[in-house]
C-alpha cells in the first residue's frame, strides 16, 4: 500500500504500469463508502484496463477505505476532494490523464473536468443519470438523512430503502460509519449540476447507467446536457450490479477506441 500526502491527510492509492510501457493512463475515483480494491479491483476493473495496456492509478477518497477517516466534516467537501484527485495528479507527475468516475465519483469527475479541463483527456462517468439534474425540491424528501443512517445504532431501525442499503453495504466493507456520516454532512458528493454547468464540459463524454438505476435516471437526459457526450444503458442492471457488468466495461473501451456510436 502507498500513500501521497492531500492536505494533511494520508490517502492511500495504487499506481501501476503493465509491463513494456502504457497505452494510456487512466484515474479511477470510486464512490461512496467504498474503496479502491472493492469498487475497481474485485470488481474487474483493474484487470480489464491492464489487459488494454493502461497505466491504472486510483485512491481511496478520503473518509474510506485505507486512508485516514477525520470524523470532522469540515475535513471534506467538494472542492476538498477534488483537490485530492488533482494533488495526487501532481505528485504522480501525470499532466492529463482518461478520468472515470462511479456514482459519487462521477459528480466529483465532473466537478474536476469542469475546474481542470486541461487534466482530462476523457471523461467516463457512471451510476449518474437525468436524476442529477432535477431540482432538489422535486424529488422525494428521505425519512432521514445518510448520516443518520451512519449513525443508527442498529440498521434495522432505518426504512429509508437507499440508506440502509448503503449502511449495510459499509457495514459489510468495515467501513468507518462516523467518518462517512461526516463526509456526508459536508456534501462530500457535491451539489447539483445544472444544465448550464454542464455545457461547458470540453472532454469527450461516456455516460453509463443501467436501466434499473432509480439514484441515477437516465443516462441519455445527462449526456443530452454535455456537449458531443454519448451515452449507454445497462439492461436490467441497478445501481450495484452495474458495476461489474461486462457491458459497462465493453462500452468504456468501445468509447475510449472511438468505436461507439
Amino acid at each position: 500500500m502507498t500513500k501521497f500526502d492531500s492536505g494533511g491527510l494520508a490517502l492511500a492509492y495504487d499506481d501501476i504500469t503493465p509491463a513494456g510501457g502504457a497505452s494510456g493512463t487512466v484515474l479511477m475515483v470510486h464512490g461512496f463508502a467504498t474503496s479502491r480494491a472493492e469498487n475497481w479491483r474485485r470488481l474487474g476493473w483493474y484487470g480489464a484496463f491492464e489487459r488494454k495496456g493502461y497505466r491504472i492509478v486510483a485512491h481511496d477518497q478520503r473518509g474510506h477505505g485505507e486512508s485516514d477517516k477525520p470524523h470532522d466534516p469540515g475535513a471534506y467537501g467538494q472542492d476538498v476532494l477534488v483537490g485530492d484527485i488533482l494533488r495526487l495528479m501532481d505528485h504522480l507527475e501525470l499532466e492529463r490523464v482518461d478520468l472515470m468516475g462511479y456514482s459519487m465519483g462521477a459528480r466529483l469527475s465532473l466537478q474536476m473536468a469542469l475546474q481542470h479541463p486541461e487534466r482530462v483527456g476523457n471523461l467516463i462517468v457512471g451510476g449518474i443519470g437525468g436524476r442529477m439534474l432535477k431540482a432538489p425540491e422535486s424529488q422525494p424528501t428521505p425519512t432521514m438523512t445518510m448520516a443518520e443512517a451512519m449513525r443508527a445504532a442498529d440498521p434495522e431501525t432505518i426504512t429509508e430503502k437507499t440508506m440502509k442499503g448503503f449502511r449495510l453495504f459499509a457495514d459489510q466493507q468495515g467501513e468507518d460509519r462516523l467518518a462517512l456520516a461526516a463526509f456526508t454532512e459536508a456534501r462530500g458528493g457535491g451539489s447539483a449540476l445544472t444544465a448550464d454547468d454542464l455545457a461547458l464540459l470540453r472532454p469527450p463524454t461516456l455516460v453509463v447507467a443501467g436501466s434499473r438505476d432509480e439514484m441515477a435516471g437516465d443516462p441519455q437526459e445527462l449526456a443530452d446536457a454535455i456537449p458531443g457526450a454519448k451515452s449507454v444503458t445497462l439492461p436490467a442492471c441497478d445501481h450495484f450490479s452495474a458495476i461489474p457488468h461486462a457491458l459497462f466495461k465493453a462500452a468504456v473501451f468501445d468509447f475510449l477506441e472511438g468505436w461507439l456510436e
